[in-house]
């Protein structure tokens, strides 16, 4: 057996195995490529327009005042505010966010339940499990989990089978240009190495990031290789329902201290120039200091955000740069939004879902060889029994 043939059929195998829930992965992550700035767009309605030009943002204690005022029993959480001037206050009390005037403290209202925030979350269903729900909940992550192993060892060993084996120019030009002119067979074979060649980095690092999502170990391993023990596992899922289940006036009080909020904000915003986006999260003792997360990117990129501690008298607490975390924690951090190519910004986003959209096709058209290899052998063994299934020399699946 040569080396390309001990590589293919292993390629070939993990393909057919995890082929249709990898895409189903693939075609639900390209249409998620935008989720984050398609929900924003969802919600455009609710703008803070300021009344004049230069007219300064209503305090957040007194803005907070309001909103506790009309929401009593259901204490505030978290806050954020955006650096654009027409962006409203985004107010999250429990289990509801509302949008809340910047400059006049009104109710705007709730974040749209339909249209496309629950098509996105449709997709994220698909996308992570399935649409299951309930307890076989877990066994679909495991089937989304290892499916998307195999894809990963599909991509690694897609390195060596698509690329020619001999690097002459028409070797090269057949699997590294799109040719119109093919058709069946041969028009497979070269939209599989075409797509392949020219996504196979970018999809390499999109299928390895999902890895410590998708198991506990694949998390561990990541903290173990750069020496640092791995983060204290959270509690089960049970137990967080459980958690979830309780009133919530058991784990939090009905109403908290917004005293030097203001302060505090001003200390924020004058900590890291250039910020989008500030958020505060409440904390649910009167006297203790406040905790912001100072956002300079767009919501995806963790090497822009910053947590700074303020005392309620506006001196700092403690500040810890993105920088300063530990390289386990960074990595940690990366390796999320790089799934999504949320880390590189909107072109991250855009490479991430093309190449999305590349292994969807990849999976159709190695299917499709496959299929065609299947019926061509099962003719063979009609005509000929003592013929054998045939080593790959020419194509690949």
């Amino acid at each position: 057996m040569t080396l390309r043939s001990f590589i293919f059929w292993p390629h070939l195998v993990a393909g057919v195995l995890a082929g249709s829930v990898i895409f189903l992965m693939s075609v639900t992550g390209t249409l998620l490529m935008y989720e984050r700035q398609l929900i924003a767009w969802g919600d455009r309605a609710y703008r803070s327009a300021p009344p004049a030009p230069d007219a300064p943002r209503m305090p957040l204690e007194a803005l907070a005042g309001l909103v506790t005022a009309a929401n009593p029993g259901s204490p505030i959480t978290s806050i954020l505010m955006s650096a654009e001037a027409d962006a409203p206050v985004t107010v999250v009390l429990g289990r509801q966010t509302v949008f809340v005037g910047a400059y006049s403290g009104a109710m705007l209202g709730e974040p749209s339940r339909g249209g496309v925030r629950r098509t996105m979350s449709t997709l994220r269903e698909w996308h992570r499990w399935l649409a299951i729900s309930g307890e076989n909940r877990s066994v679909a992550r495991l089937i989304t989990g290892w499916s998307n192993a195999l894809f990963l060892f599909i991509v690694m060993s897609g390195f060596y089978l698509w690329f020619p084996r001999k690097w002459t120019q028409a070797a090269v030009r057949a699997v590294t240009l799109f040719n119109g002119r093919l058709s069946g067979k041969a028009r497979d074979f070269n939209w599989h190495n075409v797509i392949g060649v020219w996504s196979c980095v970018p999809l390499f690092f999109v299928v390895i990031t999902a890895m410590p999502i998708s198991f506990p170990w694949a998390n561990a391993l990541l903290f173990r290789a750069v020496g640092e023990a791995p983060p204290r596992p959270g509690p089960p899922p049970a137990a967080r329902e459980g958690a979830a289940a309780r009133p919530r006036e058991e784990r939090r009080p009905a109403t908290v201290g917004f005293g030097g909020i203001d302060a505090s904000w001003a200390r924020a915003a004058q900590q890291v120039p250039g910020w989008r986006t500030i958020s505060l999260r409440v904390p649910s003792e009167p006297d203790a200091p406040f905790l912001f997360t100072i956002d300079r990117g767009d919501g995806g990129q963790p090497q822009l955000r910053d947590t700074l501690t303020v005392a309620r008298n506006g001196d700092v607490v403690r500040f810890e740069p993105f920088a300063s975390q530990t390289l386990g924690r960074r990595l940690r951090s990366i390796s999320r939004f790089t799934h999504t190519g949320e880390a590189l910004g909107l072109v991250g986003q855009t490479v991430a879902g093309l190449v999305s959209a590349g292994g969807a096709a990849m999976v159709w058209t190695g299917l499709a060889l496959t299929w065609r290899r299947f019926r061509a052998w099962r003719k063979r063994r009609s005509e000929n029994p003592a013929d054998q299934i045939e080593t790959p020399h020419t194509t690949a699946a």
